[in-house]
């Protein structure tokens, strides 16, 4: 075949694919569009007059947190505030100016805050130890601080449905709590509301959704490649049942959503001598340094 008849084939083919590309990014984002507001309004995520903090690290899902939250919002029946916020942590060769460009390019309103916690996260942690759990803690104190400082009602992370169903299992596996990460989670003392607008959507899903739209992606290198963190096995094993067993997760996530305590066994939750419901334990959002904990390698990352 000539190199003209290939160039002309090619130019064919270029054609069809875009246009399967686009009607593939259009089923995506309705998809994600609709689970996001089926979240928000499932869990009373956003109320009118609400100021957002969406929590961008330049991950594909905090990206498609804000494109998605964006979107709805030019069709929300609530008038809501939307604002963007990236935390440098001046990692070294980590690229200063993709997030501002890309931010500007959105017309939104975002700050950078400027922190070096890289240098506290080395200094602090052996050689060979997992990073993830005391750069999480140093990001949350930051961020959450912030929020308060500007006046901000929620604060957004981009944890997705296989997040949450991770967290649980890791917490079982390791933690010996029944316990994951909630849609939204009020702090006691009222400074925080922390929202989960992805609660609903796949990780699969988001990914496709981030290539599609080619945000620029930017990875976390202050981890390195900690091969062995408990959430990557949890992370293999859920993606080995995907494959073998479809649609396992999503029974595992409605199972999340339809608890019995009186079929559980604790008894801060379920009164089995009287035979009824009680209030249960509290859980608060972390406001400053939490105290020193078994360190569950990814479990308590903030994905954003």
């Amino acid at each position: 075949m000539s190199e003209a008849m290939i160039a002309s084939s090619e130019q064919s083919i270029n054609p069809e694919r875009e246009r399967r590309q686009k009607l593939e990014l259009n089923k995506l984002q309705k998809r994600l569009r609709r689970e996001v507001g089926q979240a928000i309004a499932d869990f009373s995520m956003i109320e009118a007059g609400d100021k957002v903090m969406c929590c961008l690290s330049g991950g594909k899902d905090s990206y498609a947190m804000l494109d998605i939250l964006l979107n709805l919002q030019k069709s929300a029946p609530v008038s809501f505030e939307l604002i963007a916020v990236n935390l440098d942590q001046k990692q070294p060769g980590f690229p200063e100016e993709v997030l501002p460009e890309y931010l500007s390019s959105m017309g939104i309103e975002y700050h950078i805050i400027e922190k070096d916690t890289y240098s506290i996260v080395k200094e602090k942690v052996p050689e060979g130890k997992t990073t993830c759990g005391l750069c999480s803690r140093l990001r949350r104190g930051i961020l959450y601080n912030f929020a308060e400082e500007h006046g901000v009602t929620k604060i957004a992370l981009g944890h997705h449905r296989d997040d949450l169903l991770e967290t649980l299992f890791l917490n079982m596996f390791y933690g010996g709590k029944l316990k994951s990460m909630p849609p939204v989670l009020h702090s006691d003392d009222g400074r925080n509301t922390v929202i989960r607008p992805l609660a609903y959507s796949r990780e699969k899903d988001i990914a496709r959704y981030a290539g599609l739209r080619e945000f620029p992606i930017i990875p976390c290198n202050l981890c390195g490649s900690q091969e062995n963190l408990q959430r990557q096995v949890i992370k293999d094993m859920f993606q080995s049942w995907d494959k073998q067993h479809p649609g396992r997760l999503e029974t595992m996530f409605r199972a999340m959503c339809n608890v019995e305590p009186s079929h559980l066994a604790d008894t801060n939750l379920y009164d089995f001598k009287e035979g009824k419901r009680l209030g249960g334990k509290r859980q608060a959002v972390q406001t400053a340094e939490p105290e020193t904990a078994t360190d569950f390698g990814r479990l308590d990352v903030l994905n954003i």
